[in-house]
């Protein structure tokens, strides 16, 4: 075997380890040739610790040989004496075996034959010596078999290599600990990145579902609202409108994007529990009975009943159950007051008169848009604005009312009479 020394052994790691890029099976790869150019060997095993569920293992990451043809790239075997290269990984020592046909009976570990007989390989001398990273823990193994003293002449392995190798083991344990840590990082890495996509993926989907059920709901509301115009005989754009002053009524307060366009289309199904009112009641020329005027307000339960289970029409229930009730009381269905009143409902109730008095009914001509201001801020005898509406509502209105002019005047019905 060639004379070595431990500064040109050195030299010589240091040179390949700090050439870029490696992977940890090139560098190892790399390790055990440089190891068996070095001792003259004829074969090799290099091992890197894994660890398995609870246990660590050894992994061969290369296995080499001059005379035979390896078709094995990879096994595991546990960490125990058991193995040689085991009992190395476990006890941390450097095993010299002079012959393997005569280890001695006490040795406290064992050669398995087993690769030798399958491949008719003859394995006589072998030196394992472990891998150590900075703080001194083993991270693999480096197996060599067959030293030759001249090509073809099998020979013992020379002890000094053991101390000669030792300055650089760190250092070559590190670049070996290093790069597995960057293969690690890269394929967790790589793993999120694919995770990311998938997670991408699924809230495309999701987004498509979400915006597919959202058109569904808006095909069913817009449905539902229409089935309650075309029964209560009112004109046709009526509803529309009331879901647009009840939107601009809730920007003006303040309120977020979400309650905005969520009132906007629920507005719009304030009087679907008419559906469950008697035509004839609906459409009666003349004055109500006392049982069919209660009758006519059961349309905010039916209404209510309608609406109530379906989550995303949660306000357009509470508008339709309440869009009849009063600000200081005295309203229907539950004759409640204030605050107790929900928000939705107090805008919606608001719109609904506002445009009730522009719109021509049967029985009265269209107002106009001055004439439905003072009716709103000031009152007639039919109307009592302090005890109808929410205060800071009529001051929205009061400041903001030329909006809603406009809104009636690009939804107006067509072909009806509007009062000068």
């Amino acid at each position: 075997m060639p004379s070595i020394t431990e500064s040109s052994i050195a030299l010589e790691f240091i040179e390949f380890i700090e050439q870029r890029p490696h992977t940890v099976l090139a560098l190892m790869k790399r390790v055990l040739s440089r190891c068996r150019e070095l001792t003259q060997s004829q074969a090799g095993t290099i091992f890197i610790v894994r660890k398995v569920g609870r246990n660590r293992v050894l992994e061969a990451m290369s296995l080499q040989n001059d005379l035979i043809r390896i078709t094995q790239k990879s096994f595991s075997m546990p960490i125990n004496k058991q193995s040689i290269a085991g009992y190395v990984a476990e006890t941390g020592e450097v095993v010299f075996i002079d012959d393997t046909n005569q280890l001695p009976p006490d040795a406290p570990y064992t050669f398995n034959r087993k690769f030798d007989e399958d491949t008719g390989f003859n394995t006589r001398s072998i030196m394992a010596f472990p891998i150590r990273n900075f703080e001194g823990q083993v991270i693999g193994v480096v197996q060599l078999i067959n030293a030759q003293s001249e090509p073809g002449k099998v020979s013992t392995f020379e002890r000094e290599f053991a101390q000669v190798i030792q300055p650089v083991n760190n250092i070559v344990g590190r670049a070996i600990e290093r790069a597995d840590h960057t293969e690690k990082l890269q394929a967790k890495n790589a793993q999120l990145r694919r995770r990311n996509r998938e997670l991408r993926a699924e809230r495309e989907q999701v987004e498509l579902l979400r915006a597919e059920t959202e058109s569904a709901l808006m095909t069913t509301v817009d449905l539902l609202a229409k089935a309650a115009e075309l029964h209560d005989d009112v004109t046709g754009k009526h509803v529309n409108r009331v879901g647009q002053y009840s939107a601009t009524m809730a920007e003006f307060l303040g309120m977020s994007a979400d309650f905005i366009n969520e009132i906007r289309y629920c507005a719009t199904l304030h009087d679907v529990g008419k559906m469950s009112v008697d035509q004839a009641i609906l459409h009666k020329p003349g004055r109500l009975t006392d049982d069919e005027f209660k009758e006519m307000q059961n349309h905010t339960l039916y209404g209510f009943q309608i609406l109530q289970d379906v989550e995303r029409l949660k306000m357009a229930a509470d508008i339709a159950l309440s869009h009849h009730e009063k600000w200081i009381g005295g309203g229907y269905p539950n004759g409640i007051a204030g605050e107790n009143i929900p928000l939705s409902a107090r805008i919606v109730a608001f719109a609904d008169i506002y445009d009730a008095l522009r719109s021509v009914r049967p029985y009265k001509r269209g107002f106009t848009h001055e004439e439905s201001i003072d009716i709103m801020l000031n009152g007639d005898d039919r109307l009592d604005p302090s005890k109808h509406f929410d205060p800071q509502l009529l001051d929205v209105f009061r400041n903001h009312n030329g909006i809603f002019g406009k809104i009636y005047e690009t939804l107006a019905d067509e072909n009806v009479f509007q009062g000068n």
